[in-house]
């Protein structure tokens, strides 16, 4: 069924997704997005060329972003450890996260649905709209939204989970982005789900055959996407082994995000609603974990809560376990080998 010529609901959305995306519809060829508040020192102080902005010397207090700025982009299916990550990533001075604006994969979700209808795409060509168009002001439309939902920094970041089903589009809108795909343990991954009673679109919320089966969906779309732009530009982490190694993770991540090293990404519960430290939303539902220190309680919760005949089929519930390198023959996996 074609896009907008369904329900009254998809009448809505595309009216809504058309009027949003061509408020910014001169795009990022000729708009930048101004932020007035003064950029911290860091960048200043340690006299780095810092290619992530444009900074304007007549006036101290203003800081210019472009579409080829170095974002970094955070996600994965949630519950699998996105938010420990880009709060780590948030202590560190040169880098600023937030909260999930939601809004993002949103807007992502419904332009792929629009450019993927031939009917839409027709009409739109006829108004003289082309996919240039849209893309370059769907890219303005987010990256005023990461600007402005947070302090400016050297580096900008942005942790909405499911953006990352987004990959290869995000890449040619901003082709310095990198793209860091958090991966957990499916199983762990559902048992939170589940127990935790996280609604997410799209996945089954009581069934562990189900919800395993909407996780391995999920997470080889975004898996695939990431392949897909290759590994200089996404970088798959397993959340047991940052976990456990946190150290070694951390400079793992920072290297390839071209970020010096800084002792404070190990201890972001030090930083956490300090002034360019680690902001946290009370909506969010990973907030009260990553309040802690790094603990290793969550790894193994979900052992003894999967249904026995869930875990004799498991390679054909969720065959991506195997494809990301976990254990699904133990009962209790061990984690150290599998990265």
């Amino acid at each position: 069924m074609a896009f907008c010529r369904g329900s009254k609901w998809h009448k809505i959305q595309f009216v809504i997704a058309v009027a949003t995306i061509l408020i910014f519809v001169f795009g990022l060829k000729e708009r930048k997005v101004n932020i007035f508040s003064k950029l911290d020192g860091y960048g200043r102080e340690q006299g780095r060329s810092l290619s992530s902005l444009n900074y304007d010397y007549r006036n101290e207090n203003h800081v210019w972003y472009d579409k080829n700025i170095p974002l970094i982009w955070i996600g994965g299916v949630p519950r699998s450890g996105t938010t420990l990550a880009r709060a780590m990533l948030d202590a560190h001075p040169a880098i600023r996260c937030g909260e999930e604006t939601r809004v993002i994969p949103r807007v992502l979700g419904i332009h792929g649905q629009m450019a993927n209808s031939n009917l839409e795409m027709t009409r739109l060509q006829e108004a003289k709209i082309t996919s240039d168009i849209l893309d370059g002001a769907l890219g303005a439309y987010i990256l005023s939204i990461i600007a402005h939902h947070g302090e400016p920094a050297p580096r900008l970041c942005n942790k909405d989970p499911f953006a990352l089903k987004h990959i290869k589009k995000l890449s040619q809108i901003f082709p310095n982005s990198k793209f860091i795909l958090m991966i957990r343990d499916g199983r762990a991954t559902v048992h939170s789900i589940i127990t935790r009673k996280v609604t997410i679109r799209g996945f089954n919320t009581k069934s562990w055959d189900l919800a395993l089966k909407d996780w391995n969906r999920a997470i080889k779309t975004i898996y695939d996407q990431c392949v897909a732009v290759g590994n200089k530009q996404c970088l798959p982490v397993h959340y047991e082994q940052l976990v456990l190694h946190p150290k070694s993770e951390m400079e793992r991540i920072l290297n390839f995000l071209n970020v010096p090293w800084n002792d404070s990404v190990l201890h972001h519960e030090k930083s956490i609603g300090k002034p360019g430290g680690v902001s946290l939303s009370r909506k969010e539902l990973s907030t009260d974990q990553v309040n802690k220190p790094l603990n290793k309680d969550a790894l193994w919760k979900w052992v003894d809560h999967i249904p026995q005949n869930t875990r004799e089929n498991i390679g054909k519930i969720a065959p991506m376990l195997s494809v990301l390198g976990y254990d699904i023959t133990s009962k209790r996996p061990t984690y150290e080998k599998d990265k």
